[in-house]
Parts: structure tokens; sequence; C-alpha cells
């Protein structure tokens, strides 16, 4: 769940910064409003999903941690922890990132 949605975030993310540098070198790409609000759709339905896992991957997490050390050694759940953090962490930053684009839209 977590992978498969990082896997569609983490390209998106690239792209998007690749073309932000992009129109820095260029000074500024035309601005269109249809193009920026697929930007702030897609930013939208990306962090929602990337809340979703997070929080999956956490609970799966704290049930396999409390259940016993059987199903989960503790080498594995702690990188199993880490991934949930960081997995949060992404979604603060994607959905900080989906705020920003959504106050640039009403600009154009």
């Amino acid at each position: 769940d977590l992978v498969t949605v990082m896997g569609l975030v983490t390209p998106w993310s690239v792209s998007l910064a690749l073309v932000d540098a992009y129109s820095m070198f260029v000074k500024g790409l035309p601005r269109q409003p249809r193009v920026l609000l697929v930007v702030v759709v897609v930013d939208w339905a990306l962090s929602f999903l990337s809340l979703v896992a997070a929080c999956s991957t956490a609970s799966v997490t704290s049930l396999l941690v409390n259940v016993s050390s059987t199903y989960c050694p503790s080498k594995i759940c702690n990188r199993y922890q880490l991934s949930a953090a960081m997995a949060f962490m992404s979604w603060f930053l994607s959905f900080a990132s989906t705020l920003f684009n959504l106050l640039l839209l009403p600009s154009l």
C-alpha cells in the first residue's frame, strides 16, 4: 500500500520540481488556470492517498508491535516504524505544497 502510493507520489513530485526549475531558468512559464487546476487536483488526491498509506502503515506496525515479537522482530519493527514516520512527514510536506498551489490558483 505505502510502496504503491509512494511510487505514484515520487514521479509526480520530481516532475513538478523539474517544471519549477525549468520555469526559473526560463524566467517563468505562461500561467494557465486549467493546468494549475489539474496540478492542484492531482496534488490533493496524492496527498490524501499518502495520508491513507501512512495511517495504514502506522496501524499495522502498531498491531505487530503489540501482538508479539514472533510476528515482528525488533529490527524489522523499527524499520516499519521509521517507514510510517517518514510517510507522515512526506504527507505533511505534500499537503503544504498542495495548500500553496491552492493559494496560487485564485491569483491567475
